[in-house]
């Protein structure tokens, strides 16, 4: 994700003086130093903003490598920049190892609470100033669970820039959670509700989960009139062990004592294994439903219902390109809440004119 501390001296100097917009971190630096070795006294106007930017990255990659792929640069860059600001505050950032990367000490835990409020600052200044009297633009990068990405955000999103074709739109649907809090994502789509952190949230919808299988396999395998007819079939599930989120273990909770000899830790290679006819899935119905491939099996019984939460750290919340993002995805799954709980196989259009 690009930084918005790329150019920030020609930024400040054309929307705002550097004094204002930095006041408030300085201000509180200077209540509350990071703790210097011994040397000389630490002058804030000789500090190289610039350098913050690579201080961030690393701080949330934990690779140097991995913070200059995302900056542009190349590793010695990004080494080097850290190292000069090291100099400047005259304490140690970092503890570098081999095996674990590039760990944040106390004091670059301390530091990384000022620069990332800054990067926000800048980030707000630069939306309210430079988007005056003109469309929505800016960055969005939406983390959400690998099924509900790829079959139900992607074409929603892709939507939504017919509205804003200013933003630009990442979304990363993987299966695994992502850090709101390292900056992964802006937005994140989740089978859980955050427990800790400051961080804004809501329920975005409920769906559901059925049984399917490819009408080949059930006219070539022992029909299934009851659940107890399951335990003649097997099925296609998740690694227990490497699941992401205990809400994603269903398939024992809905079939007790079902067989699987076919497993992934994605829910898109359970789809595509049912699919070839050999297996029975539990699959989300918006994922399932529109495809004539598939027939639900026992769909009165075997029935799983779950939520997706929609959160955002609470101090990006009132950007307007994440709040137009936002509120979208929420008109979206109201909007289609019969695809999501398997009443309906088509899928619904947000009007964006």
């Amino acid at each position: 994700m690009s930084s918005p501390f790329i150019g920030l001296g020609p930024l400040f100097g054309r929307l705002v003086p550097l004094s204002i917009v930095m006041q408030k971190s300085l201000t509180t630096l200077e209540k509350h130093p990071i703790n210097m070795q011994k040397g000389p006294a630490f002058d804030a106007t000789k500090l190289n903003w610039d350098d913050l930017r690579y201080f961030l990255e690393v701080a949330r990659t934990q690779r140097a490598s991995g913070a200059a792929k995302r900056l542009g640069v190349d590793y010695t860059t990004v080494a080097r920049r850290v190292r000069a600001l090291e100099d400047a505050l005259g304490t140690l950032l970092f503890d570098k190892s081999r095996n674990g990367g590039f760990i944040l000490t106390a004091e670059g835990q301390r530091l990384l609470g000022f620069v990332d409020a800054m990067e926000t600052t800048v980030q707000s200044a630069t939306e309210q100033i430079a988007n005056t009297g003109h469309a929505l633009s800016g960055h969005v990068r939406v983390g959400s669970t690998e099924g509900f990405g790829c079959f139900f955000l992607a074409p929603q999103l892709a939507r939504f820039q017919d509205a804003h074709p200013n933003i630009s739109v990442d979304l990363l649907p993987v299966p695994h959670f992502v850090s709101l809090s390292k900056r992964e994502a802006d937005i994140a789509v989740t089978l859980e509700r955050p427990e800790h952190g400051q961080y804004v949230y809501t329920k975005l919808c409920d769906y559901r989960l059925r049984l399917y299988a490819t009408p080949g396999y059930l006219a070539g395998h022992a029909s299934i009139s009851t659940k107890d007819d399951l335990r003649e079939h097997r099925f296609a599930s998740y690694i227990d062990d490497l699941a992401f989120s205990h809400e994603l273990l269903y398939l024992e909770r809905a079939v007790p004592g079902a067989v699987s000899r076919w497993r992934s830790t994605s829910a898109i290679a359970q789809y595509h294994a049912a699919l070839q006819g050999r297996a029975l899935a539990i699959l989300p119905c918006f994922m399932a439903s529109p495809d004539a491939r598939l027939a639900p099996v026992l769909p009165d019984e075997i029935v799983v219902t779950r939520a997706f939460f929609l959160s955002c750290r609470e101090d990006l919340r009132k950007l307007r390109r994440i709040t137009a993002v936002w509120d979208y995805l929420r008109a979206a799954a109201e909007l289609n809440q019969g695809f999501l709980m398997g009443d309906t196989p088509d899928i619904g259009w947000v009007d964006v004119k």
